[in-house]
């Protein structure tokens, strides 16, 4: 299992798309489980299986990305200062390239040998 804080906070899109490509990559050449926390809605639907939104210390989604539905975000997220709607466009790093960026380096060795 690979635990990912937040691991494109901060990042500009380009390297964030690195990042992740990165972690699909081992995720499927290994078949390792990769579990991360993310803000940006584009980047879990387009990388994760599952999506588990939380919000006040609780779980209030927990399911596919297609299931992430309005309604699930606004539970997650809640409303804007206004009172209105959050739009998803605000947690968007999302670049459009046709290839992945990321090479395999290939196998993973570990660090520490023997762990």
């Amino acid at each position: 299992v690979i635990l990912a804080d937040e691991p494109i906070a901060s990042l500009d899109p380009l390297n964030a798309k690195v990042v992740m490509d990165s972690l699909q990559d081992i995720n499927l050449r290994e078949g390792l489980t990769v579990v991360t926390n993310l803000h940006t809605l584009d980047t879990a639907r387009t990388y994760c299986n599952r999506i588990i939104g939380m919000a006040a210390g609780k779980v209030v989604f927990d399911g596919p990305p297609e299931e992430l539905n309005r309604e699930a975000v606004r539970m997650v997220y809640g409303a804007d200062s206004n009172g209105g709607e959050i739009s998803e466009a605000i947690t968007s790093t999302s670049v459009t390239i046709k290839q992945k960026i990321a090479a395999s380096a290939g196998p993973l060795e570990p660090a520490f040998p023997g762990y």
